[in-house]
């Protein structure tokens, strides 16, 4: 299996700011129950929008938990403040990675 990189970008809903990023439990907690996950990081960008940076153990993976996310937990909070039309997403295979020694 090779590592793959789920890359979302995205606008919240107008006035949907406060709360969103503890509105995000419930869909970590989902990600942390689909195979192959591996991690997860969130962060807001310089213009505003935001970035969903999950790590999977394969494509296949990562491709099957996207296609169950909305049917799963698409009324959640977390997912309702977010701008339909805006959502970009990319899967990419990782071809180096490197983590820094602490």
């Amino acid at each position: 299996m090779t590592e793959t990189l789920e890359i979302v970008t995205f606008r919240l809903k107008p006035g949907a700011e406060a709360g969103f990023v503890a509105s995000n439990g419930i869909m970590t907690d989902w990600l942390a129950r689909q195979p192959g996950f591996l991690g997860r990081h969130l962060g807001r960008l310089e213009d505003g929008s935001w970035v969903d940076v999950v790590r999977w153990q394969s494509m296949e993976q990562a491709r099957a938990a996207a296609g169950r996310i909305m049917a799963e937990i698409g009324n959640s909070a977390a997912i309702q403040a977010i701008e339909p039309a805006s959502v970009d997403m990319n899967h990419a295979t990782i071809a180096l990675s490197r983590q820094a020694h602490l």
